[in-house]
């Protein structure tokens, strides 16, 4: 069966600079760690299996970024095994924070440990479904009623131009929202799209966030600059500026294109705004609110 699972490149060894001057504090919310898999063993359920990609190469990362925290998010591949994101976390308890993936029948007691250990949230992979054991948006719904005493939000993967009723059914949850990959539509469909304007909707009523990722994921480029990505990255901003937060989406998995250069991913920022006070709320203060920061 793994024979069949393809293999995922491995990121760019040589992460650039960015031109961006990096206030203190600034935070990538979403990142990822790999491996060894003798140690943390992927799901048979999985749709990739990615090289290792160890927490001291993240660290690495970051420090050419001069990025000072993270929020590691919990991939497909481990399915509701959190241990590798988690032994991260631990190494850096002020810096990290983390997004878990859980079984319906997850206990109290393990969501109030993680909570202790850096969790602040839990992820839905609507799209690359793996490990994903929830068997209908119902369920998802009446389990986030038991964030809410938490503080802890909802975290989804999938195609706001796809899914169905999206704002009356993203309403319907008990916590704030996070949508990945600026919602994870493909262009060259653009902000007129229905689902992409309920999308902005949600951001303007204030129960939705979204991470500025993936942006070579989405795009119709092979290659930076991905251009036509601005006008979706910017109607995002100028509709919640103050919900709004970056993340590198490194490793980059299930990625076959050319692979992205982390610096250029962190200056992206600069094409969609050329507001500094937008760049720092992005940056320090939205992710600070979100995830717990002190």
């Amino acid at each position: 069966m793994t024979d069949s699972i393809p293999s995922c490149p491995p990121p760019v060894a040589d992460t650039e600079a960015p031109k961006l001057i990096m206030p203190a504090r600034a935070c990538d919310v979403h990142t990822h760690v790999f491996g060894p898999e003798a140690h943390y063993p992927y799901s048979p359920r999985r749709g990739y299996t990615p090289e290792d990609a160890p927490l001291s190469a993240m660290q690495r990362m970051h420090d050419i970024l001069g990025i000072e925290r993270c929020v590691l998010t919990q991939p497909s591949v481990y399915g509701t095994d959190n241990r590798a994101m988690m032994d991260a976390v631990a190494t850096a308890p002020d810096r990290y924070r983390a997004i878990v993936a859980v079984e319906p029948d997850v206990s109290d007691s393990d969501l109030e440990a993680w909570n202790a250990a850096g969790a602040r949230g839990v992820r839905f992979n609507l799209v690359d479904k793996g490990g994903m054991p929830f068997d209908s948006f119902d369920q998802i719904v009446d389990f986030s009623e038991r964030l809410f005493d938490l503080g802890w939000h909802v975290e989804f993967l999938l195609h706001v131009d796809r899914f169905p009723n999206l704002a009356q059914n993203l309403a319907r949850l008990h916590t704030d929202v996070v949508l990945g990959h600026m919602g994870y539509m493909k262009m060259p469909k653009g902000i007129a799209t229905p689902g992409f304007q309920d999308f902005l909707s949600l951001l303007r009523d204030g129960r939705c966030w979204s991470k500025m990722t993936g942006a070579y994921r989405v795009t119709e480029r092979d290659t930076p600059p991905y251009d036509d990505v601005v006008p979706v990255a910017r109607a995002i901003m100028e509709a919640a500026p103050e919900r709004v937060l970056w993340g590198s989406d490194w490793p980059h998995p299930w990625h076959y294109r050319e692979m992205p250069n982390d610096g250029y991913l962190l200056d992206q920022l600069a094409d969609w705004t050329k507001d500094q006070t937008t760049i720092q709320r992005i940056l320090v203060e939205n992710p600070a609110r979100l995830y717990g920061f002190a």
